[in-house]
């Protein structure tokens, strides 16, 4: 980065072997010679994420699991590779992966991709970057045309085709982030038995499957710095399938935090986000703009908005349930327990109960 340092040294216990990478790495790449510098991207609460380089030309990522025992089917290294593989050619956005290493090597498998140099909108705007209402409101409008472009992409055209099984997919995740939920519920945080009933009697009608994202926020983007309202590159692609495009809309809203929001629902991660700044779009207007580039009916938008935060209540769980389980020690997670009660009193409102 240029503008802001977006990773930091390592986090202890999450360190890794960087000897026996690197070596690893020589074989298997052409990779300068030098010593092998290691610092960890710091935004992510999952999957861990790390930059390798050599010098200041030679920069990789390496992607790998959380430490400690992870939830069945989470945190699929050789998954995420694959579609990395399968989307790059037809959405350069997605970053380009290198190789996959099964897990012979350190204990946990692991993927290296390219690394991407650009400015991330979090919390604050880049050092440098003036915020002004024309860049939040050309960033607004950026996020939702990328979106309308994936959505766009004809899957059955992509390596995808081959991973995927879009027939149920709505239904299938209704039932299984309820499951999901059930498993790592703590007794601090509420059953939401009112909430799922309500989901399980409002399971919509899907439009047409696309390729969905389905962890679409702003700072999973990455923006030009000659031009910081042109997406550059966009990252994680670890919940990424082929589904209903609506469910996708739905999550990016639940990450999406606005000025008249709850304090609670800004602040649960942390400090809230650029987009509650005034120039940037209100949900309405990121709906609005979605429905008119991509012709799709949003009428039933509310159960995918209330869905996807019961979704990431469930994500927040199973995190928080880790931390609980000592298999984490970030003190980032110490009281997530209170931001999931929120995320379900949030999706009860929004549902209208």
């Amino acid at each position: 980065m240029v503008y802001k340092n977006d990773t930091k040294p390592v986090r202890a216990g999450e360190e890794l072997d960087t000897s026996k990478i690197a070596s690893f790495l020589r074989e298997t790449m052409d990779v300068p010679k030098g010593e092998m510098d290691v610092r960890q991207f710091g935004a992510g609460h999952s999957n861990l994420t790390y930059e390798l380089s050599v010098g200041k030309k030679w920069k990789v990522v390496l992607r790998r699991p959380p430490m400690g025992p992870v939830a069945p089917k989470a945190h699929d290294m050789e998954r995420e590779y694959k579609i990395l593989n399968s989307l790059h050619p037809v959405f350069p956005l997605a970053p380009k992966p290198y190789l996959y290493e099964s897990g012979n090597l350190i204990g946990r498998p692991f993927f290296v991709m390219e690394r991407r140099e650009g400015l991330v909108f979090d919390q604050e705007f880049p050092d440098g970057v003036a915020a002004t209402a024309e860049l939040d409101e050309s960033l607004s409008e950026t996020m939702v045309d990328r979106l309308v472009e994936l959505h766009a992409i004809d899957y059955k055209e992509t390596g995808l085709r081959e991973m995927v099984k879009p027939e149920g997919f709505i239904e299938r995740q209704f039932h299984g982030w309820m499951k999901r939920y059930d498993r790592a519920r703590t007794d601090d945080v509420v059953s939401g038995e009112r909430l799922k009933k309500w989901l399980l009697d409002h399971i919509p009608n899907s439009p047409d499957s696309s390729i969905i994202h389905y962890d679409y926020k702003l700072n999973n983007a990455m923006f030009s710095k000659e031009n910081p309202s042109q997406m550059v590159g966009l990252f994680d692609w670890e919940m990424t399938t082929v589904g209903d495009p609506l469910a996708d809309v739905g999550a990016a809203m639940s990450y999406w935090i606005q000025p008249d929001d709850p304090e609670l629902l800004k602040t649960g991660l942390g400090k809230p986000p650029v987009t509650v700044q005034d120039g940037f779009f209100k949900r309405d207007e990121f709906l609005q703009r979605y429905a008119e580039k991509s012709g799709r009916d949003l009428s039933e938008i509310h159960v995918y908005m209330t869905f996807a935060y019961f979704k990431l209540a469930g994500i927040i769980q199973q995190i928080y349930y880790r931390y609980m389980q000592g298999q984490t020690e970030d003190p980032r997670f110490a009281g997530m327990n209170v931001f999931v009660n929120n995320l379900i009193e949030h999706a009860e409102e929004t549902a209208g109960l």
